[in-house]
């Protein structure tokens, strides 16, 4: 969902909130997309990513209540600190979706235990200090990191920021993680193929399949549930 300061964001995903909020994209806008994501993908797990003004404007418990009519399996709010979070997280139990939380190479094991309280989907595993974006290595400490926290947890976790070609892929899998996170190398393919819908289609096809492959021939578990609060 864009925002106009997205505080955790490196240049190209930056970029793409300001053609986002240029294009007039609304948080509405974004739940009409789940849904129609849902329509042709009933299975597929979905995400909104996001900060917290945006649920804060809306209403807590009404960006929640509207997320899972949507059909959005969960939400990571990127700026919220696990101290404020004490509104959201009975809001995301009441409608169904997952909380999901963000954990640093820097947190502390005390503070990753409070911030795994009341998570759920997976966990957000951030590879390395700084920003999102493109990097041409990831930290060696990755596998201390995906250790200390598989201590704390028994949910899935998924390694982002940095991860941008098939070789990192293939390095946090081999460091034990579930998952991995793929973003600003993504963006920045739809941002070179501007008002081409089918070069985009293409040229995201080929990374996401190189990136698959990297990771065959074990699809590892489902990273979230499709459970449902009905009601």
């Amino acid at each position: 969902v864009p925002y106009s300061d997205p505080v955790a964001d490196g240049p190209v995903i930056e970029r793409a909130h300001v053609r986002a909020l240029r294009a007039g994209t609304t948080p509405d806008d974004v739940f009409s997309l789940v849904r129609q994501v849902r329509e042709y993908a009933p299975d597929l797990p979905v995400v909104l990513f996001t900060y917290h003004n945006i649920v804060y404007r809306r209403g807590v418990d009404r960006f929640f209540a509207e997320a899972a009519a949507a059909g959005a399996d969960g939400v990571l709010i990127v700026d919220l600190p696990a101290e404020e979070s004490g509104e959201v997280a009975p809001s995301a139990l009441r409608h169904g979706v997952d909380r999901i939380v963000l954990i640093a190479p820097t947190t502390s094991p005390e503070r990753q235990r409070a911030i795994l309280q009341g998570a759920s989907g997976f966990v957000y595993l951030i590879s390395l200090e700084g920003v999102t974006g493109e990097r041409d290595r990831l930290s060696p400490g990755i596998a201390g990191l995906v250790g200390a926290v598989r201590e704390k947890t028994d949910l899935p976790l998924a390694v982002g920021f940095g991860v941008s070609r098939p070789e990192h892929a293939r390095a946090v899998a081999a460091a034990g993680a579930d998952g991995v996170i793929v973003g600003s190398a993504l963006v920045r393919i739809i941002e070179e193929h501007p008002g081409d819908e089918a070069g985009i289609c293409e040229a995201l096809h080929a990374a996401i399949r190189a990136m698959r492959d990297a990771l065959a021939p074990d699809p590892g578990p489902d990273m979230l549930r499709r459970e449902r609060v009905e009601g």
